[in-house]
């Protein structure tokens, strides 16, 4: 039965190199005595023929298993490299040797051959082998290059060093790239006007803007994974007043563990463009206070409590236990957990901050040493819609988790605001300063550490604004900004998170800590940066629009109310705010009718904030939807 796997394609090919191979045996021994004597057939004297042509048949047949054992009728050539080069060298030189020891043995008379033989024989078996297994990558290397000039995406490369030629190297050679290399941007000076793959490298970074013009180019690959953020930002100012989309490689380590390619290249991110190093902490001497306790993290699946717990788990807690609401993000958080830390004990819970029983119940069980509050409703615009439920998850869900705490020996409570509590403008961030508050008094009278760490927007967080601007460019815009001035600061999940440990470590109870954010960024420049890294030209392909402020927004935010003043901490880019004293019986008694009324869904509910919050300011267009 006639076998259908069989591959008569393979076949054909490595017998079409075993009969290629017994020619250049053929063609080198007699080429290499014609050479010897000039091609003076007439000089050649007959016993070196004689006996050249005794020991063929064994030549040949040595010659093809030595080539078998190193694999030259098994590589692929189409992909052949430095190890295959080597291999066909070696064999040449063993079949090239056993060649010379056989001809001694069968020779006629005292000389076998001429000595000159020997040398020549290898070096035309070699070139012979070579040829015969390069010509293929060779020509289909020039064939692609012709094909690459007229694909339609021509790409710049930023960085001449080991990463950029690994790109280009894959792109050049690759069957399946619609993309071809225009030219070469190095800051190297020594490095201009040289040649990569055929490629120049055209100049500076103050030659991009000029190339990009004269290659037409489309795409620019960044490929300097060991450069600084700075480094970075600086070149990607640049690139931004093109109208190319960027890609760059993610680090060095790609570069480090060979895994530079073209998928490791990803779209350039906003985050590029801020300017600054990561924000490093060194968790492993602060997070020794984690080491061997009982952790709690409400809000475990959220932006914020799964970065808490990510964090945490690598410190080797005693046990981490998970709240949420909302199950699916929990679900998904205990799997990720659970897969890289499969030691790690782990309790996930459902339930909400706002249940009296349920929360004294979990905090009976398991009697954490170490909570984090990161359970919030932080949507701005939903929670001027629906401030009672602010009020009842926020400012009584603290409050119950915050008591339950206390009751139960928690040894420290850290709870999660927001820049939004200073001066606020919205029931998000009002609620957020009822809760400082909260914790504040709280110190006052339990032996827990009641703390609270205040930041701004968090990158890539539920809500944050970057994830809609590139779903709205990928819809074809519009892109919306609610307007052309506001500011905001920013900084991503794990570096909040870090700070938020930090900070927990360093407190001594009822402080607000508050995060250097840097410099503020303007949304407007966000949005012309993310759709011009895109690709697309701003109000050309795509278009902003100004929707105006949402109700409870503003222009920016503060970091820090005038009255709390500020003090360092070891951590510069931690700050504590000094507490504010208020009067604890007028606070109590203030809650206690914010219960009430957010119980019954007052209209009024505002007032009652602003009474306890006086910097609140309450906006004329706040919905009254309750």
């Amino acid at each position: 039965m006639k076998n259908k796997n069989f591959n008569y394609q393979l076949l054909f090919r490595r017998a079409s190199f075993v009969i290629y191979d017994v020619a250049s045996v053929l063609a080198a021994s007699f080429l290499a005595i014609s050479m010897r004597y000039e091609f003076e057939f007439d000089m050649i004297p007959d016993y070196f023929l004689e006996t050249i042509i005794r020991f063929l048949p064994f030549n040949i047949i040595f010659t093809i298993i030595i080539f078998y054992i190193f694999r030259l009728y098994h590589s692929l050539w189409a992909f052949a490299g430095e190890s295959e080069l080597q291999n066909v060298i070696v064999a040449c030189f063993m079949a090239s040797a056993i060649n010379g020891i056989g001809l001694f043995a069968v020779k006629v008379q005292e000389r076998a051959v001429p000595n000159s033989y020997y040398f020549t024989y290898c070096f035309l078996l070699i070139t012979l082998i070579f040829a015969s297994r390069f010509s293929y990558r060779f020509m289909r290397s020039f064939k692609h290059k012709k094909q690459n000039k007229k694909n339609a995406i021509r790409v710049m490369i930023i960085g001449a060093g080991e990463a950029g030629n690994a790109i280009i190297k894959e792109i050049v050679n690759s069957n399946f790239s619609t993309m071809s290399i225009a030219c070469i941007i190095d800051d190297d000076p020594k490095k201009w006007g040289s040649y990569i793959q055929g490629i120049r490298v055209a100049g500076g970074r103050d030659k991009i803007l000029e190339c990009v013009d004269v290659y037409n180019v489309d795409e620019i690959f960044v490929a300097i994974p060991s450069a600084s953020k700075k480094v970075i930002s600086e070149i990607l100012d640049v690139c931004k007043e093109t109208e190319c989309k960027l890609r760059s490689l993610p680090g060095i380590y790609q570069l480090v563990n060979g895994e530079v390619n073209v998928s490791q290249l990803r779209d350039v991110e906003v985050e590029d463009l801020l300017g600054r190093e990561p924000i490093r902490v060194d968790l492993d001497s602060i997070l020794g206070y984690v080491s061997g306790k009982v952790v709690m993290v409400t809000g475990g699946g959220g932006s914020i409590g799964s970065e808490l717990c990510r964090q945490i788990a690598q410190h080797k807690p005693k046990k981490l236990i998970l709240v949420d609401i909302y199950e699916n993000n929990a679900y998904d958080v205990q799997q990720e957990l659970l897969y890289k830390h499969p030691d790690l004990d782990l309790v996930v819970l459902i339930a909400s901050v706002r249940n009296t029983n349920r929360m004294n119940t979990i905090f009976e069980t398991y009697k954490p040493q170490i909570v984090y509050h990161a359970a919030a409703h932080k949507h701005v615009p939903l929670m001027e819609t629906s401030p009672n439920e602010a009020i009842k998850n926020n400012v009584f869900g603290t409050w119950k988790t915050a008591q339950a705490a206390a009751y139960y020996g928690t040894e420290k409570f850290v709870m999660i605001s927001t820049d939004k509590a200073v001066n606020p403008t919205n029931i998000m961030g009002a609620s957020k300063r009822i809760c400082e508050m909260i914790v504040q008094t709280f110190n006052r009278h339990y032996d827990t550490e009641f703390v609270a760490v205040r930041f701004g927007n968090v990158l890539g967080s539920n809500g944050s604004v970057i994830p809609l601007f590139k779903k709205q460019i990928a819809q074809g815009g519009p892109v919306t900004v609610t307007h052309p001035d506001i500011i905001r600061y920013f900084m991503t999940i794990p570096e909040a998170v870090s700070l938020v440990l930090q900070a927990g470590a360093y407190a001594k109870g009822g402080e607000i800590f508050v995060l250097d954010m840097g410099e503020p960024v303007k949304i407007l420049d966000l949005a012309k940066n993310l759709i011009r890294l895109s690709g697309y030209k701003v109000d050309e392909d795509i278009q902003i629009e100004f929707t105006g402020l949402r109700p409870g927004e503003k222009l920016y935010e503060e970091l820090l109310m005038e009255e709390e003043g500020l003090q360092d901490t070891a951590n510069k880019m931690i700050h504590i705010g000094k507490p504010i004293e208020i009067d604890e019986m007028e606070f109590f008694r203030q809650l206690h009718n914010l219960k009430e009324e957010s119980k019954n869904e007052s209209a009024d509910i505002r007032q009652l904030i602003k009474e306890i919050v006086p910097t609140y300011q309450i906006k004329n267009d706040a919905n009254k939807v309750n």
